[in-house]
């Protein structure tokens, strides 16, 4: 089986040929079909394909266009194009920019970094309200040495 971007290369080539017709809204529906298909084969996603493209396209778009919507990507590029056969070329050229885009500005790796400096930022100032001289509470050796203490 073809990986995501060999498969999307096939089918601008010949679009009638897997969607019926140069429709960028046909071609969201197929590739959502083809991502449960490979699911249900057991066919695990590459890095490329399922952290790239399924979780970083729609909100790279958004970030391109300047716009915050809840529609699908098909949805965003068919709003900014004359017609379904321009968005659907429109797709690929935003798919090519996507590729070569600096992946450090995607929205999730931006959400991942400010949550690590919050966790951190927490730690330390946990860190500096903890008591030095706190004597820790009892750790046990396994569940059962802590049913032997009375009261339990």
């Amino acid at each position: 089986m073809s990986n995501l971007f060999e498969l999307l290369k096939k089918i601008e080539q010949k679009p009638g040929l897997y969607i019926g017709t140069a429709s960028v809204t046909a071609l969201r529906q197929f590739l959502v079909g083809y991502k449960f298909a490979r699911q249900e084969m057991g066919i695990m996603p590459t890095e490329e394909e399922e952290l790239d493209f399924y979780q970083e396209f729609q909100p790279w778009l958004q970030v391109h266009f300047s716009i915050q919507t809840a529609n699908s990507w098909d949805t965003i590029i068919l709003f900014k194009c004359a017609d379904g056969k321009a968005a659907f070329a429109s797709f690929f050229r935003l798919l090519e920019q996507f590729r070569n885009r600096d992946k450090s500005q995607d929205i999730n790796s931006i959400l991942l970094e400010r949550e690590v400096e919050k966790t951190e930022k927490i730690a330390r100032s946990r860190s500096a309200n903890y008591p030095r001289n706190r004597v820790p509470a009892t750790i046990y050796a396994s569940p059962r040495d802590c049913l032997k203490k009375p009261g339990f």
